[in-house]
């Protein structure tokens, strides 16, 4: 899976968990660039995130994240 496609569907989990067909999620943009995203939306769609993709993410790899690209770039390391 490359990263245009996790990008995608990433973006349609952020879309359903935060109820918003018109978020657009970019690798630049953080929790501060989405209204809607708060502290019970970070665990909704981490969780999601893990569900969709098979994975389980690290404690320390969900504090790193700085912005969506690096969000992005764990998911792939876990994806390969």
């Amino acid at each position: 899976m490359d990263k245009n496609e996790i990008l995608v569907k990433v973006q349609e989990i952020f879309q359903d968990v935060l109820d918003n067909e018109e978020i657009i999620i970019n690798r630049e943009d953080s929790a501060d660039d989405i209204d809607e995203y708060d502290s019970l939306s970070h665990i909704q769609l981490v969780v999601a995130i893990e569900k969709e993709f098979g994975i389980k993410f690290l404690a320390k790899d969900i504090v790193s994240w700085d912005n969506f690209g690096e969000m992005l770039d764990c998911i792939e390391k876990y994806v390969r």
